[in-house]
């Protein structure tokens, strides 16, 4: 069984530039640039932008991740890793998280004009909640105009896909497991019969269909998250007539897809480059 919890602590390669995309200090993301960076429109590069998992809470951040960043930097990809505010921050929770992941997305048309990304060609990979923040984004356009995230509309960047690596999909489900001692209550600040429309408005089981082109990657041993969340998504989503990929990894962890070391990240590396070809 491979778990690779290890990788939470071990330092990732530097980033080529830490950036902000708004104005408070948990407002930034690390933009890592292949190496043969080209200077003309044709050589401009596909864009990964990665979300980090942690159960929104502000214990994790995105440091974990900046090793999966620098591995598919090295095989050519753009990849922005960003930071967001989390429950325990100031803002963070119900609806700043949602607002920040938002904007941290749209600001790579502003990354885009001063280094040569194509925006045509950008796919979210999200971990644990940064899956249910990944497959979100691609969810912006359901949003209803009352929905108290109707901002995150303003100018989202169209993405390519989305890949969801153990995503936390559906929160409704979610709550009632009862994972990582009820975080998905924190994150949204209440129960589903309390705040029944947060949970519509950011979980994507209930936002489907999306129409974008969705692939998971859950581990059966997964002790974090469950693998019966991204099945019963990828059920429900197909059903929806969504183009949804359900790869299943037999004794993986929740760690595991995250590690470049491992057997996992090979299969994580092939559905995202063949999400942004």
């Amino acid at each position: 069984m491979s778990t690779s919890e290890d990788i939470l602590t071990l330092p990732a390669p530097p980033a080529d530039a830490r950036i902000a995309y708004g104005t408070d200090p948990l407002q930034f993301g690390d933009l890592r640039l292949p190496a043969a960076a080209g200077r003309g429109d044709s050589d401009a590069f596909p864009l990964v932008i990665l979300i980090h998992g942690g159960y929104w809470r502000n214990r994790y951040d995105l440091a974990y991740f900046g090793h999966a960043a620098a591995a598919l930097t090295a095989e050519g990809l753009a990849t922005w890793n960003i930071e967001y505010r989390r429950v325990g921050d100031a803002g963070g929770g119900w609806p700043g998280t949602l607002l920040d992941v938002a904007a941290a997305t749209d600001y790579a048309h502003t990354l885009a004009a001063a280094y040569l990304l194509d925006v045509n060609r950008v796919v979210a990979l999200g971990h644990s909640a940064g899956g249910q923040l990944a497959a979100w984004l691609a969810a912006r356009h359901r949003l209803a105009p009352e929905s108290g995230v109707a901002v995150a509309m303003a100018d989202p960047l169209p993405l390519r896909a989305v890949v969801a690596l153990a995503g936390v999909l559906n929160l409704r489900r979610a709550w009632e497991l009862h994972l990582s001692d009820d975080a998905v209550r924190g994150f949204l600040g209440g129960t589903p019969d309390q705040h029944p429309d947060r949970y519509n408005a950011a979980s994507p089981a209930a936002l489907l269909p999306t129409g974008a082109r969705q692939t998971l990657i859950h581990g059966t041993a997964d002790e974090s998250v469950p693998y019966a969340i991204s099945r019963d998504y990828a059920d429900a989503a197909r059903a929806a007539g969504e183009p949804v990929e359900l790869i299943t990894l037999p004794s993986a962890g929740h760690f595991a897809i995250v590690d470049p070391r491992t057997d996992e990240w090979r299969i994580v590396l092939r559905a995202v480059r063949a999400a942004v070809a």
